[in-house]
């Protein structure tokens, strides 16, 4: 028999490099074209002033953004990131090397280079490790709320360049009472240029969207300071920048004990990276509908960082602004990302003097312009608003624990700084999951008129009838699994629902119990117990699958409560006469009645 493959096995076959350029269109290529001269225009002087942050020359910014860009592209699944210096790690990176005090420039640079090898490798690691599941214990609500505060605090550190007034030190409210005071002593000229650059930048991109508004801003800019002399007249520039290639290898005057010691601070600046990283893939991916695989991004950022050490660069990550730069300018894929690496080596060849005549007014409306629409108020609205008056009622604070576990994220970063900001909002997301699991919601069912059962409090709360319940039983649903942390709450709530309505059966609906471990089964077979002392008699209904096979094996046939396929059977098991009733099992149901 001949040997065929199949055409739609081959074509969906994934990458093992460059996966996002699977599937590449032609119709692409111009958008990713601009787009990559977009990010480059924003891309250069952003990586000079962002080396300056982490207490280096300013050329290593660049050094560091060629492979980074390359090597993600390759490795990253991302088709919107960019990835290159970013202030937060740029700091973090800084405060990371003055631990060890170093005695010179030369040292300062050789451990900031070596901060990125140890971040790249410990990327990887956890990359190969498929670690990347562990992104999951950050939430969505907490992510929303960390790229929030990141985006304000990277807006507010751009307004000092954008007026002409000196950058304050510490948490952005620090930031923001120095810009107040300052603001007497703004350079006019400069304020002109900057607010005129942002304005200019943010009606290009409302009115011609199709435009490179970022683009042209940066031209015109650098046109009006070599025309009209404006560094002359007190606008700030760019500045000098240092021309050629980096030499490539590990630094020099770094042992092997550094590099283990910088494990712990560098795992620091790599949940950093990594978090905000995955903000901005998984922000434009969901607006594009494609996914992120948070292992590839780990790989992503492994490879980008081991490639800018080994230039002699400084620690990268997914860039939230540049990312937002990138996107806003119609990237559809990593080319745009390829191109802003080739336009950067050509840069460092031969157009660094051109970027020296930038001016840092424009600089910062550019990076303004593009972060400013990530101040997502009204995502945080929408979580503030899920706790409905209804809801409220039937879960009480939970309703609420999305939005204090974004708003815990986003005032820690705007307060205590980034990887204490995003520390902080992922302990309490966890925190309050523990607590919502806690204390699960413990349902009293009724028949509604489609013989449906359903949550009495829930009817009772939209404005319906309080349904029919059936004298003698008490139909209960926990929404929740079952175990350690729950199992005494779930006791105590229905020993108080059975205290008040004296029921002769407790009929327990399992269906939406996914999960019990072997404390919750124990607990059940002792809640059988209690309700026997009052004269109650406790059965389930619909355990399926894990709970069935769990309860089973930890308690026992004896101990276990009567099993019914479903609540209809176990109640009209409980109201058959003889002293058999509800003593029965899922396996001796009556006729017709399907096990579950």
């Amino acid at each position: 028999m001949p040997h065929s493959t199949s055409p739609r096995t081959t074509s969906t076959r994934p990458r093992l490099l460059f996966a996002s350029l699977q599937g590449y269109r032609g119709a692409w290529l111009r958008g990713d074209v601009v787009a990559g001269l977009t990010v480059w225009a924003v891309l250069v002087p952003e990586s000079l002033a962002y080396a300056t942050i982490a207490g280096v020359s300013p050329v290593v910014g660049l050094y560091a953004a060629v492979p980074s860009l390359i090597l993600y592209a390759a490795f990253g699944s991302s088709r919107h990131l960019i990835v290159g210096p970013m202030s937060a790690t740029a700091a973090l990176s800084a405060s990371v090397v003055a631990a060890f005090r170093p005695g010179d420039d030369a040292t300062f640079v050789a451990l900031t280079t070596a901060v990125a090898l140890v971040t790249g490798v410990l990327c990887l690691v956890a990359g190969i490790a498929r670690l990347g599941f562990l992104a999951s214990f950050i939430s969505e609500p907490v992510l929303k709320g960390f790229i929030v505060g990141l985006a304000l605090t990277i807006v507010i550190g751009q307004v000092p360049a954008l007026l002409g007034v000196d950058k304050g030190e510490g948490n952005f409210f620090e930031k923001l009472w120095a810009i107040l005071t300052e603001l007497g002593t703004a350079h006019p000229l400069t304020v002109v240029l900057g607010v005129g650059s942002l304005a200019a930048v943010l009606v290009i991109k409302r009115w011609l969207p199709k435009v490179p508004g970022s683009l042209v801003v940066v031209g015109v800019g650098i046109a009006l300071v070599l025309l009209l002399g404006l560094d002359d007249d007190g606008v700030d520039i760019v500045g000098p920048i240092q021309a050629g290639l980096p030499a490539l290898g590990l630094p020099t005057g770094v042992d092997w004990n550094t590099y283990t010691d910088l494990i712990g601070p560098a795992a620091g600046v790599m949940l950093v990276g990594f978090a905000e990283a995955l903000g901005a893939a998984k922000t434009y991916a969901s607006r594009e509908g494609y996914d992120i695989d948070a292992n590839r991004e780990l790989l992503g950022m492994g490879a980008a960082n081991l490639g800018s050490g080994l230039a002699s660069g400084m620690v990268v990550n997914g860039s939230l602004s540049k990312t937002a730069v990138n996107g806003g300018a119609g990237a559809r894929s990593e080319v745009s990302g390829l191109v802003a690496a080739a336009l950067t080596v050509l840069t460092l060849l031969f157009l660094t003097p051109v970027f020296e005549s930038l001016p840092e007014a424009t600089l910062a409306a550019v990076v303004i312009a593009a972060v400013i629409e990530l101040v997502d108020v009204k995502a945080l609205r929408r979580l503030f608003d899920l706790a409905t008056p209804r809801s409220k009622d039937l879960y009480g604070g939970a309703a609420r624990h999305d939005f204090w576990a974004a708003l815990a994220a986003m005032v820690g970063v705007l307060v205590l700084d980034t990887l204490p900001g995003l520390v902080l909002g992922i302990v309490l997301s966890l925190f309050l999951l523990l607590g919502r699991a806690s204390r699960p919601h413990v349902a009293v069912l009724v028949r509604s008129p489609h013989g449906v059962w359903v949550d009495r409090a829930r009817r009772v709360a939209t404005g319906k009838d309080g349904g029919t319940g059936v004298e003698g039983v008490l139909v209960v649903r926990v929404e929740s699994g079952l175990f350690f942390a729950n199992a005494d709450t779930v006791r105590a709530a229905v020993r108080r629902l059975v205290a008040d309505a004296s029921p002769r059966v407790v009929v327990l609906d399992a269906e939406t119990v996914p999960f019990v471990d072997v404390e919750a089964a124990d607990m059940l077979g002792t809640l059988r117990h209690d309700l026997d002392r009052v004269g109650a008699r406790l059965v389930l209904a619909r355990d399926v699958g894990q709970v069935r096979d769990v309860l089973r094996g930890a308690v026992g046939p004896d101990e276990l409560p009567p099993t019914y396929p479903d609540v209809d059977t176990a109640v009209a098991a409980a109201l058959a006469d003889g002293p058999g009733a509800a003593r029965g099992s899922a396996g001796d149901a009556p006729a017709g009645a399907p096990a579950s």
